[in-house]
């Protein structure tokens, strides 16, 4: 059984990671639209990977015979001023995920919440890991700068990316 706070916590998180979703999606769309399919394709797979952490959450919640109780999304941007730009928000949003599994780690240990805990730990490392995979690109594209040729390469790079 959760308690009160811990549920409503989880459903915030819940929230968060479908926002993720949309966001990555709509990321998708954006490279689509510069004819960058490579990137497009990494990003539309990140947001599948968001649903099924939102999904983990869903059914934690059920599991623990809390309450689902879903938040409406804000529509996410559609246009940026480069691509820069649409990895750089993501890690930004990639570092707030990671506060809030965080804080949503120490709330659960406040509570003597010991599932959620040890249920918690695999988000927790797996941020490790999406803050890494972002930051690499975002380091990528400061070093090509303007340089078509090397963008041309990491997009055929991250074109390679497997699902799951």
């Amino acid at each position: 059984m959760l308690a009160e706070r811990i549920e409503a916590a989880l459903n915030r998180q819940l929230a968060m990671e479908l926002r993720s979703a949309y966001d990555y999606l709509s990321m998708s769309a954006y490279c689509e639209s510069q004819s960058l399919p490579g990137f497009a394709r990494w990003l539309r797979l990140q947001s599948q990977e968001e649903v099924e952490h939102a999904m983990k959450f869903f059914d934690f919640i059920n599991d623990r015979e809390g309450r689902v109780r879903l938040e409406a999304l804000e529509q996410p941007p559609h246009d940026y001023a480069s691509l820069l730009e649409v990895f750089e928000l993501a890690l930004d949003h990639e570092r707030a995920v990671s506060r809030a599994i965080g804080d949503l780690y120490s709330a659960v240990v406040d509570e003597h919440d010991y599932a959620s805990q040890a249920w918690l730990d695999w988000f927790a490392t797996e941020q490790v890991e999406e803050e890494k995979s972002v930051g690499h690109i975002v380091g990528a594209l400061k070093r090509i700068g303007d340089r078509g040729d090397a963008l041309f390469f990491l997009d055929k790079e991250l074109a390679d990316r497997s699902a799951g």
